[in-house]
């Protein structure tokens, strides 16, 4: 991180902590701006990786709240418009850098608002949207219907499938987003909520449900993986989780053959299988 970027970060923080009614909202809207900037350049994202443990950047989560909080509701809509579209004044959606960056926003009710981060040839089929905070790294599809929550983290080369739906983070400053770490593949109509992580090469299949709550049944190296109070629930690197289910507990469980969902990791990724082949063959 630059001087100049720390320094931003810096008076972000102090302004943060100041009572909205004692701030220069002039300056502050300013410092607000620079510090948008500097997060959809890339220069500032809401978690980083420190010795190989992703970690929330509380400050750039405190500028994301500091702008809701200097913010007013304005109607963005055009006149004429039959669909309105409001919201706070400091929020709008962003014109990205689609040419520089070789982006595709293909046409049809994708969105991304201000304040996220879309890498080099990122690509979004409509309807999509991307939340504030949130990081799309270099070469991912975002399909259509699909959700990047504020401050998740997206890594290079995801495919994010229709419908999958990942989670933001944004309260509390210190807890880390969701991770989904490169070259994942995140199957139709699959959740990622609550800060799960999700290592790199995994495979997501589809209708695969994970929150900080859910175990994961590893059937290849006989565990149960949990989030615990330190740690969030983690998906090893070249895992391929398919949905499952295991009995209920209960007498009348049993009677009525009730079942709750189990995502189980059925076999894990080599360097020879492409994560399309590793999750046909895990389905056979």
């Amino acid at each position: 991180m630059s001087q100049g970027v720390k320094a931003l970060l810096d008076s972000v923080q102090s302004l943060y902590q100041t009572p909205v009614d004692e701030l220069d909202r002039d300056a502050a809207r300013e410092v607000f701006d620079a510090f948008l900037t500097a997060v959809e350049n890339g220069e500032l994202r809401a978690a980083e990786r420190v010795d190989g443990v992703w970690q929330a950047v509380p400050a750039v989560k405190q500028g994301i709240l500091l702008g809701f909080r200097l913010g007013q509701i304005v109607d963005f809509s055009k006149e004429g418009d039959v669909l309105q579209f409001s919201d706070k004044d400091t929020y709008p959606a962003q014109v990205l850098p689609v040419k520089e960056r070789q982006i595709r926003i293909v046409p049809g009710g994708n969105s991304v608002r201000r304040g996220a981060y879309i890498g080099p040839r990122v690509t979004m089929m409509p309807p999509a949207f991307v939340n504030v905070g949130a990081w799309v790294g270099e070469g991912t599809m975002v399909d259509s219907h699909a959700l990047v929550g504020s401050c998740a983290q997206i890594g290079s080369r995801v495919h994010l499938s229709a419908a999958a739906q990942i989670g933001g983070v944004l309260e509390p400053v210190g807890q880390a987003p969701v991770i989904i770490e490169d070259d994942v593949l995140v199957g139709g109509m699959c959740g990622v909520f609550e800060g799960v992580q999700v290592g790199k090469g995994a495979v997501l299949g589809s209708g695969v449900i994970l929150t900080a709550s859910t175990p994961v049944y590893d059937l290849v190296n006989e565990t149960v993986l949990r989030a615990t109070a330190e740690q969030p629930l983690r998906i090893p690197e070249g895992a391929v989780v398919i949905p499952g289910s295991r009995p209920a507990k209960g007498e009348w469980a049993k009677e009525h053959g009730l079942m709750m969902a189990a995502p189980m990791i059925v076999k894990y990724r080599d360097d020879k299988t492409d994560s399309r082949a590793a999750l046909e063959e895990a389905l056979r």
